[in-house]
């Protein structure tokens, strides 16, 4: 078992920032690839960002194309923890935001049926 939460959503206006953390517990953390999901009012949950551990010394991170460079994941093994650094904040991206982990692919999974734990959500909202 996986128990994840998340932390740091909040209100920013349009072209601000926002850092998400997601902490882990219960598995070896660097097993596990992570990522980040997103559900809008109305819409399904979407994969935004995705991040495994090579291996090696090395990680290999996707991105869903609406956020490509403008966002970050990164991931601290040590600390068990998975961020989601949100630049250039826009309205379409007020969503709630979900951690997610599952197991290490080939690639980084972009369906949620790949992943196995869910935290509970934080909630983004952008003002125009």
């Amino acid at each position: 078992q996986v128990q994840l939460v998340e932390s740091g959503g909040g209100l920013v206006q349009v072209g601000g920032s926002l850092r998400l953390s997601c902490a882990a517990s219960g598995r070896t953390f660097s097993s596990l690839a992570m990522a980040w999901f997103r559900k809008a009012p109305g819409e399904e949950r979407e994969f935004v960002a995705g991040i495994r551990w090579s291996g090696s010394y090395t990680y290999y991170a996707d991105y869903a194309d609406s956020v490509k460079g403008r966002f970050t994941i990164s991931r601290d093994n040590p600390k068990n923890t998975v961020s989601l650094q949100m630049n250039s904040l826009k309205p379409e991206d007020t969503a709630v935001y979900y951690c997610a982990a599952g197991p290490v692919g080939l690639r980084i999974g972009t369906f949620e049926y790949q992943y196995d734990y869910w935290g509970q959500g934080t909630q983004v909202t952008v003002s125009s």
